[in-house]
């Protein structure tokens, strides 16, 4: 207490202090929070707990937007937590966390952090690898990214609880880090992803001394583990803002830890077409609540890197077929140092990526065998896609387009001539009937 005193004494405290902000000032009630979150909230409590809805879900409420989740924070320890609840699974390594189960509905549960930063294990760059340090409701909040995912909503007041000022730089339109933010994008670089993502999704500019270091400290992503790289750019691609994140991205050369090299491709007409359009086609899904592939949108942004490597190796002599696969695996093995993309996600991407030169077919047999596929209808989105950004010519997509609504009468007439090679079939000798049996060779 004297400590934190002499802090605010001297100026050096930047909290300016516990805000119990009443019910009818805020005007955010019960019936705004998720009732799963509720009843984890009233279970802590009946059990003599502080327990507190926490985080974004408070933050989204207050902009009048949906929460996809809720959080809650209280000062029980997760073994005093798990067993109050049915389903409830503890998980986590650098802080444990509780996941309570409650239908369709998976609630957060974590209890108060610590601010000893000291105790917490470091890498030579500053970010925290393990930390499992607990504290008070006050220490919790210092812990906190930025001030406004840093207010507390109490289910039984209806009080909200503000240490930093996140509900005035609610009200400004602001995004503005808690602590010094040097110190806070070395204990997590990840950070600076999320201050993009948010400024992006939630229309807030991010605060001049919060943006300050960010360009110099982007190294730092080369640090983190691809898999956690891969999870904050799933949340970006997915917020129905990636066109304005990615650009953001670029302008404080954070993409370089993710997407190495998405300036190359922005700097090809028909690169920078395609991808801003592949974008601009998965936040109007998003916005719209229609389901997105992360497959797509992944092999959408990855595949003029493919293409380049493509077009190379067939200038080198290499046969079309073999030289794409080829490609696919090298920028596939490049990218997987740098953003960890799930094998699933991968396979359906090749897929996807192997189907292209095949659209150029329309001959024979070879439109229906690629009719019948499961990818059938990704790839051809994707085919549309290049279309759209002048890559292949129009005639294409529109032929298949017209092919897949046709009965098998029409489909028959719109077929092309056939005037690919072909292998000559070997006939297979039939031997004399009544003709001996070559005699054995001793």
């Amino acid at each position: 207490m004297i400590k934190r005193f002499i802090r605010r004494v001297l100026g050096l405290d930047d909290s300016p202090g516990l805000q119990r902000v009443a019910q009818a000032r805020h005007g955010v009630t019960r019936n705004a929070i998720s009732a799963s979150a509720l009843k984890v909230c009233d279970v802590l409590a009946e059990r003599g707990y502080s327990a507190y809805v926490v985080g974004g879900a408070v933050r989204d409420v207050l902009l009048g937007i949906r929460p996809k989740d809720f959080d809650v924070a209280t000062n029980a320890r997760p073994e005093q937590i798990k067993p109050l609840f049915r389903r409830a699974l503890l998980i986590g390594r650098r802080f444990r966390l509780v996941h309570v189960m409650l239908g369709p509905e998976t609630i957060e549960v974590s209890t108060f952090r610590g601010t000893d930063s000291k105790s917490a294990e470091k890498d030579q760059h500053g970010r925290v690898l393990r930390d499992n340090v607990f504290g008070t409701l006050e220490d919790d909040a210092r812990r906190r990214d930025f001030t406004v995912n840093a207010l507390y909503y109490d289910c039984k007041t209806g009080e909200l609880i503000d240490y930093h000022g996140g509900l005035a730089d609610l009200k400004k339109r602001t995004l503005r880090i808690i602590g010094d933010p040097e110190t806070r994008f070395r204990e997590d670089p990840v950070r600076m992803l999320r201050a993009v993502r948010l400024g992006a999704k939630l229309g807030l500019s991010v605060e001049s001394s919060t943006r300050a270091p960010i360009k110099r400290l982007a190294p730092l992503l080369e640090h983190v583990p691809p898999p956690r790289l891969f999870e904050e750019m799933l949340k970006l691609l997915l917020s129905g803002h990636a066109s304005a994140c990615l650009r953001q991205l670029r302008n404080e050369g954070l993409h370089k830890g993710m997407l190495p090299l998405l300036d190359v491709i922005l700097e090809q007409p028909l690169g920078e077409r395609f991808v801003t359009l592949a974008l601009a086609q998965t936040d109007e899904r998003v916005l719209s609540e229609r389901p997105v592939s992360p497959a797509f949108l992944f092999a959408a942004l990855l595949w003029h890197e493919v293409l380049a490597a493509w077009k190379a190796r067939e200038k080198r002599g290499e046969r079309r077929i073999p030289a794409l696969e080829v490609a696919m695996d090298e920028v596939l093995e490049t990218q997987s140092g740098k953003l960890a993309i799930t094998r699933r996600l991968t396979a359906t991407m090749r897929e996807v990526w192997a189907m292209q030169p095949r659209f150029e077919e329309r001959s024979g047999q070879r439109p229906w065998r690629l009719l019948d596929l499961p990818r059938f209808r990704m790839a051809y989105d994707f085919l549309a896609l290049r279309a759209a950004s002048g890559e292949v010519p129009a005639e294409i997509e529109s032929w298949w387009r017209a092919f897949q609504g046709a009965d098998e009468e029409t489909r028959r007439a719109m077929l092309l001539p056939d005037t690919g090679a072909h292998k000559k079939r070997r006939r297979r000798r039939r031997k004399p009937q009544g003709a001996p049996a070559p005699a054995p060779v001793e």
